[in-house]
């Protein structure tokens, strides 16, 4: 393949590499941050309202991404709900991701043993300072590694957006393979975009494991 059809498709690749990003980086932290809010609401809530939370988190679960995107992209519309490919691409990646960030924090909640939380009770702490000084930091122990790996996970789903024509890589990508009938360089170089995706996702988290987890390598 030549290389002057990188340098006409090197553009559009370069901008369907940023709408991957801002797609994964802003649905993402969107539904860590949902995920965090259904953990405590499940945790603190009253019964009926877990009852709820726990329906929400099977059934996003049990469906594929795909269908949950052509949900709220074909289907929003018939109830008012008009979206942009970017916006319906955004906020699939909360819907799809809280569920599984709520149950990553639900389980570092667990792991923090019972007893310090029943002796903080005991001396008065409020329940968010029992939170904050007390679930939080230990939690953020276990919970990393899941993060970390949950988050890459992500960075492959973004290319399912293509379907509702986000214009993403990979839309991007194929749109270059069909005007120029070459199929190998073009899918070299998307794998190759995803794989720095993954790398720096992998590096950033084993920083922040890294952080964590620094009292535990003292002596």
């Amino acid at each position: 393949m030549e290389f002057d059809l990188f340098l006409r498709y090197g553009p559009a690749l370069l901008t369907g590499f940023g709408v991957t990003i801002l797609c994964w980086l802003v649905g993402s932290f969107g539904g860590l941050v949902l995920g965090f809010v259904l953990a405590c609401l499940y945790r603190y809530g009253p019964a009926p309202l877990r009852w709820v939370i726990y329906a929400y988190v099977e059934v996003i679960r049990g469906t594929p991404f795909m269908i949950q995107l052509f949900i709220l992209y074909y289907g929003g519309p018939h109830f008012g709900l008009l979206l942009s490919p970017i916006q319906a691409g955004i906020l699939s990646f909360i819907v799809y991701g809280s569920p599984y960030f709520s149950e990553i924090f639900r389980s570092g909640f667990n792991a923090v043993p019972h007893g310090q939380v029943e002796a903080a009770r005991c001396v008065g702490l409020s329940e968010g300072r029992i939170l904050r000084r007390i679930i939080l930091p230990q939690m953020l122990v276990p919970i990393t590694a899941p993060l970390t790996n949950f988050f890459i996970i992500l960075t492959k789903e973004t290319a399912i957006l293509s379907v509702v024509t986000v214009p993403e890589l990979l839309y991007e990508t194929q749109t270059m393979a069909a005007e120029t009938f070459t199929f190998v360089e073009p899918f070299l170089v998307l794998s190759l975009f995803y794989w720095l995706m993954v790398i720096g996702t992998s590096w950033v988290g084993a920083k922040a494991e890294a952080r964590v987890t620094r009292h535990l390598r003292k002596a």
